[in-house]
C-alpha cells in the first residue's frame, strides 16, 4: 500500500487515502464486470416485448425465459464460488466474464425458443459466477473500515449497466430490431484480458491452502453456529431476489405497454426517459448504502432501505396513467429498490471464514436467486389477469419479509476477516 501523507492538524484524512492501487484495481475489475454483466442481462428485459411478439409468447412464457437465466445463475454462482475458493478469485472472475459476454452475443443467433433457452441459461451461469468471485475479491482486498463503501461502489455498476442497456435499446431496437442489440454483449470479454494482466489474487487467499474437497465449504456452512447464519442469509437473499427480479424485469414492459394491458403506454423509446432517472436513483442507493453501513451498521441501514421500497412499489404500480407521478417516484424506487444489495458483499464476507468464504457467498446469494427464478414468471402470470401495475405492487410483501429476517443476523460492522 502507498505511504500516506499525514493530514493537517484538526483535519481528518480522507477515506480514499487509506486505499492503494491493488485495492482500486480489484474494485475496478469487479465493478466493471458487474456493470457489464448488468448490461448483458438487462438487454433481455428491454427486448422482452419484441421477443414475446416474434415467438408468440404469453406474459408468463416470456417471464419464464428470464427465469431460466436466474435459475442457471444460481448454479453458476454456487459453482464459481466453490472454484474461487480453490483456484482463486481473480482467475474465476475472468472466466465468468468470458462466459456471459460470449453467450449474450450468441443470443442474437437464436432462431427458436429452445435456442433462446440455451443461450440465456449460459448467460445466467456467467452472471452468478461474476458476483461470487468479484464480491469476495473486493471484500478480501479492501480494509475493514471501508469494505462497505467498496462493495457499494461495486454494486453501483449494476445501475450503470442498466442505463447502458436502456440507451442501447433506444438506439438499436427501433431501427434494427432486437437481435443486433445482443451483439453488443460481447464487449465485456475485453475486460477479462485486462484482469489477467493487472489484478492479483488477494493476499489473504494466497496465504491459505486450497480445500482438499470442493464440497468442504458446503458441509461446513451447514454445521454448528454457521447453520443458522446460512439459513437466514439464504432466506434474505430469496425474498430480496424475488422482489427485485419480479419488479425490475417487468418495469420496462410496464412503462412501454399499452394502457389497456395495465401499462403506462409510453413505447420503448419514450419509456427510456423514465428508466434513466430510476437508475440514477439506483446508483445513488448503491453508493449511499455502503457509506451509511460503514457509519451506522449493516442492519439498521438495510431495514430503512427495504421497508421504504415496500412502501413505494404499490404506489408506483398504481400510477400507470400518471406519467408525472411515475417520474417523481422513479428515482426513489431506484434508490431504495436497489441499494440494499450492497449488504451482501460485505456482511456475507464477515459472517464466514476465508477458506469457505466464496463458497458461502455463492451459495447463500445464489440459492436465493434460484428460488427467485419464479418471480418474472409469477409477476407475468399475475399481469395477464390483473395488469402489470397491480402485479408489480405485490413485490412489496417480499421486501417486508427480507427486513424481518435481517433481525435474526448479527451486526458485523467493523469486523475483520479471518
Amino acid at each position: 500500500m502507498e505511504q500516506m501523507t499525514a493530514a493537517p492538524p484538526g483535519r481528518a484524512t480522507p477515506w480514499w487515502r487509506d486505499v492503494g492501487p491493488p485495492e482500486w484495481k480489484a474494485l475496478i475489475a469487479s465493478g466493471s464486470g458487474w456493470m457489464l454483466d448488468a448490461m448483458d442481462v438487462m438487454l433481455y428485459a428491454f427486448a422482452l416485448g419484441a421477443i414475446r411478439d416474434e415467438f408468440g409468447l404469453s406474459g408468463a412464457q416470456a417471464g419464464a425465459l428470464a427465469s431460466v437465466t436466474l435459475l442457471s445463475s444460481a448454479f453458476g454462482g454456487i459453482g464459481f464460488g466453490i472454484l474461487a475458493d480453490r483456484y482463486g478469485r481473480a482467475r474465476m472472475l475472468q472466466v465468468a466474464i468470458l462466459v456471459y459476454s460470449l453467450c449474450t452475443a450468441l443470443t442474437a443467433t437464436a432462431g427458436s425458443v429452445l435456442a433462446l433457452v440455451l443461450w440465456r441459461t449460459l448467460v445466467g451461469i456467467g452472471l452468478g459466477g461474476e458476483w461470487s468471485a468479484g464480491s469476495v475479491l473486493v471484500a478480501e482486498t479492501w480494509p475493514t473500515a471501508h469494505r462497505g463503501k467498496a462493495i457499494g461502489i461495486m454494486q453501483s455498476g449494476w445501475a450503470v449497466g442498466y442505463m447502458l442497456a436502456a440507451g442501447l435499446a433506444a438506439l438499436v431496437m427501433p431501427r434494427f430490431g432486437w437481435r443486433p442489440l445482443f451483439l453488443a454483449g460481447v464487449l465485456p470479454a475485453l475486460l477479462a484480458f485486462w484482469i489477467r494482466r493487472h489484478v492479483p489474487e488477494p493476499a489473504q487467499w494466497r496465504r491459505g491452502e486450497p480445500t482438499s474437497s470442493p464440497f468442504r465449504g458446503i458441509r461446513e456452512m451447514f454445521r454448528g453456529a454457521l447453520l443458522r447464519r446460512t439459513l437466514v442469509a439464504t432466506g434474505i437473499a430469496t425474498f430480496l431476489m424475488f422482489a427485485y427480479w419480479g419488479l425490475f424485469t417487468w418495469v420496462p414492459s410496464f412503462l412501454a405497454a399499452p394502457v389497456d394491458q395495465g401499462g403506462a403506454g409510453m413505447g420503448v423509446v419514450r419509456s427510456t426517459g423514465w428508466i434513466i432517472p430510476m437508475q440514477i436513483g439506483a446508483l445513488g442507493g448503491y453508493l449511499s448504502f455502503g457509506f451509511l453501513a460503514d457509519r451506522f451498521g449493516r442492519r439498521p441501514v438495510f431495514l430503512i432501505f427495504v421497508l421504504s421500497a415496500a412502501a413505494l412499489v404499490p404506489l408506483y404500480g398504481a400510477a400507470a396513467t400518471r406519467p408525472a407521478v411515475l417520474m417523481l417516484l422513479g428515482p426513489a424506487i431506484g434508490f431504495f429498490g436497489h441499494g440494499y444489495f450492497s449488504v451482501f458483499g460485505s456482511m456475507l464476507a464477515e459472517l464466514y471464514p476465508t477458506a469457505i468464504r466464496a463458497t458461502a457467498q455463492g451459495l447463500c446469494y445464489n440459492s436465493g436467486r434460484a428460488v427467485s427464478a419464479l418471480a418474472p414468471m409469477t409477476i407475468g402470470a399475475i399481469a395477464d389477469v390483473h395488469g402489470l401495475g397491480p402485479a408489480l405492487g405485490t413485490t412489496a410483501l417480499f421486501f417486508i419479509g427480507a427486513g424481518i429476517l435481517m433481525l435474526l443476523l448479527p451486526e458485523t460492522k467493523g469486523q475483520d476477516l479471518d
